[in-house]
């Protein structure tokens, strides 16, 4: 087998399951201040609230949204390091999201 650049290991008997490297994703430096903003396009009139700019990993942020989603009693989801929680409940999300000390603005319309 040649050990060139070019290469890689396409299928092998012997070896296994191969698993690739993994691209890590790098998210841009905000400005410290977090971001929520109602969205209802592309979602049939259904609102939900987008909250950007937390400045934390996947898993803080995954643990950030379901404590968000159980004390607003609605679903939601993170998708690309931003917080969906459904429904219109940005004056309850500024208050619990100022409460852990983070500076929160109300972004959009």
């Amino acid at each position: 087998m040649r050990n060139d650049s070019n290469s890689r290991l396409v299928y092998s008997t012997d070896t296994g399951r191969i698993d690739e490297q993994k691209a890590v994703v790098v998210r841009p430096k905000g400005d410290g201040i977090v971001r929520i903003a109602r969205q209802t396009s592309g979602r049939k009139g259904k609102g939900v609230c987008l909250i950007t700019g937390v400045d934390m990993d996947d898993a803080a942020l995954e643990k950030l949204a379901a404590e968000l989603k159980k004390k607003c009693g609605c679903g939601g989801a993170v998708k690309d390091g931003v917080i969906e929680i459904q429904g219109d409940k940005r004056d309850l999300l500024k208050q619990l999201l100022e409460a852990k000390g983070m500076k929160v603005k109300l972004a959009g319309g």
